[in-house]
């Protein structure tokens, strides 16, 4: 099994890097909870969160910019029952698009660390990353 890191997750990724550079401040590593700061604020167009970490319900509350979150079924940090009311939290905020997703069968971190010998991890993984660059494309001008 070869797990991957960021290095050379981006080494195998070469057209979502480039298009992530001017955005990397939203898909920053362990920091779901300040992009959702930042989502709080009017600094940013919109915001993805993939498997995004210790984030209150107060935080999801400020959240003024669409925002789109993908998750694990298996996540101690982030559980898909906190994420679902995350969503209802959204759903209730007029004119605030937002999205929730749980993907089944896959861990923390499963967009950016995975087994390139299994294909079902891949498959997820790159669903996420397809999700995400869609997010981004409609909202980010």
């Amino acid at each position: 099994m070869r797990n991957l890191t960021y290095l050379n997750w981006a080494a195998l990724h070469p057209r979502v890097r480039t298009r992530l550079l001017r955005l990397w401040v939203i898909f920053v590593f362990g920091s779901g909870v300040v992009v959702v700061k930042l989502a709080g604020t009017d600094d940013i167009q919109a915001a993805v969160l993939l498997h995004p970490g210790p984030i209150t319900e107060d935080e999801i509350k400020e959240v003024k910019c669409p925002i789109s979150i993908l998750g694990a079924e298996i996540d101690r940090a982030s559980p898909p029952e906190q994420l679902k009311q995350f969503g209802e939290i959204l759903s209730a905020k007029p004119g605030i698009d937002s999205f929730v997703k749980i993907f089944p069968g896959v861990s923390h971190g499963w967009s950016v660390r995975y087994d390139l010998g299994d294909e079902s991890a891949i498959k997820s993984a790159e669903e996420s990353h397809g999700d995400m660059l869609s997010w981004f494309k409609k909202y980010v001008k």
